[in-house]
């Protein structure tokens, strides 16, 4: 198990937890937290909801924690009951552990999560690396999920190059080229009040993973057997919305697509699109 420091120092991830422990005080409805136990890591699960109602996994993205739901946890708990997961080795309080992704350990990690929760199968809302990760569990194990939400997602298409040939300097440049990164992930969205605070502090603390999320096969794709849900904004400036779509399709030809205006990577407004495709009666 990779148990490398995730944090540049223990000062660090301790902002970082007082930081997170603030934002989960402002989740939309009363919650509880959690532990699991993963052959990957000890797991940390906030979860709401009405326990008589179907289960609803949401998985945030790279970088990020579950803190992201707080706003949409009440419109998802109208018929849901929600286990908002963070991923190992992201600045949550999951393990640190960052296993290879070309390996089967996050869909093996997701398994686990699920069996410890005692869900057999659940509807899946991921965003950029949290829909990759909703994705390889798909893969491994189409049987276990009823719906899937994908925002943003990686691994279809590779990252745009123009994307990445802007990333890597402005990572150089400081907090003015954070600044600059946050502006261009939101799009023409305005950002909301203290999102840049929270990126901030996390990234003059935490050591983003390196790499590249690989790319799943078309026969991988192929096995999407449930109902799918593409949500993406028409200026993503990291991934090619309709190169995404394009391939998917071929694919599925069951999937959903919806395209939000003016919206970035970082997308905002999500959940009622996302609602209603997954309180449609087939999904489609």
């Amino acid at each position: 198990m990779n148990t490398q420091p995730i944090y540049k120092s223990p000062a660090g991830e301790q902002v970082v937890m007082e930081l997170y422990e603030r934002l989960l005080g402002r989740w939309s409805v009363p919650c509880e937290t959690l532990y699991v136990s993963t052959r990957h890591g000890q797991t940390f699960v906030v979860v709401s909801g009405d326990k008589s109602r179907p289960p609803l996994v949401l998985l945030h993205g790279a970088g990020s924690n579950s803190a992201i739901w707080a706003g949409d946890a009440a419109e998802y708990g109208r018929f849901f009951h929600i286990y908002a997961v963070d991923l190992i080795g992201e600045p949550g309080k999951s393990a640190p552990n960052r296993p290879p992704w070309e390996s089967a350990a996050y869909a093996e990690w997701l398994e686990d999560v699920l069996n410890e929760l005692k869900i057999d199968k659940t509807t899946l809302v991921g965003i950029s690396q949290g829909a990759w990760t909703a994705l390889k569990f798909a893969v491994y194990a189409p049987q276990r999920v009823e719906k899937l939400v994908l925002i943003s997602p990686g691994g279809i298409v590779p990252d745009k190059l123009s994307f990445l040939l802007r990333a890597i300097p402005l990572s150089l440049l400081g907090q003015w080229g954070t600044r600059r990164m946050i502006r261009m992930l939101f799009g023409s969205q305005p950002i909301p009040e203290g999102v840049e605070e929270v990126v901030m502090t996390i990234t003059n603390n935490f050591k983003g993973r390196m790499g590249i999320l690989p790319i799943f096969t078309d026969e991988e794709i192929g096995r999407l057997t449930m109902p799918v849900l593409l949500l993406g904004g028409d200026q993503d400036v990291m991934r090619d919305l309709a190169a995404i779509t394009s391939r998917m399709k071929q694919k599925l030809p069951h999937l959903v697509v919806n395209i939000i205006q003016g919206g970035g990577h970082a997308l905002l407004n999500t959940v009622q699109p996302a609602m209603k495709f997954l309180t449609a009666e087939n999904g489609y």
